[in-house]
């Protein structure tokens, strides 16, 4: 391969890891925002709800019952971590002992059957109104809070990618002069 073949190709090759690490450094950018955006979202909204564990040594959080939840004890639910404990571990077994297991739907289906039954009535409002929260903790706080974590990671393997992209095109441009 002639000299001048060689420039040329160099050249080429410099000028693509300018572009994939500038487009790098844009995606890692872009991803941060979005790592931002989520996770400060998340926590805002979630800490206007003021939504608490119960204390340690509260009967409300029994370490039988709730072991998992015990590191928890008496903190906000302010990310998306804790919104799941919350939503999972403490309102989903609540509502396993609303109607001994049975699931809204079914409740809710023997309730139309049986629409003077008040006992089934309060059991179907229990288990909306619970599976509401916890449908809201999970997909606004929990599902969220992971999007802007996998953005996050996202953004750091681009900037890592651009750093190495640029050490590769200085190398190129030093490999350049030299010939």
């Amino acid at each position: 391969m002639a000299k001048k073949d060689r420039l040329v190709i160099d050249k080429v090759f410099i000028l693509l890891g300018l572009i994939a690490t500038v487009l790098l450094v844009v995606i890692g950018s872009l991803a941060w925002k979005g790592y931002d955006f989520a996770s400060s979202q998340v926590k805002t909204e979630l800490k206007a709800q003021q939504i608490y564990f119960p204390a340690k040594g509260s009967p409300a959080l029994d370490p039988k019952k709730y072991p998992d939840l015990q590191k928890y004890a008496g903190q906000q639910v302010d990310d998306g971590p804790k919104a799941k404990a919350y939503a999972n571990g403490y309102i989903g077994r609540h509502l396993e002992d609303v109607a001994d297991g049975k699931t809204y739907a079914q409740v809710s289906s023997a309730a139309l059957k049986d629409p003077d039954n008040q006992q089934l009535q309060q059991q179907k409002q229990s288990l909306f109104q619970g599976e509401t929260l916890r449908g809201l903790l999970l997909g606004n706080g929990y599902g969220f809070w992971t999007f802007g974590m996998i953005a996050k990671y996202v953004a750091v393997a681009a900037f890592a990618a651009s750093g190495a992209m640029a050490i590769l095109m200085f190398l190129g441009l030093r490999h350049l002069r030299k010939g």
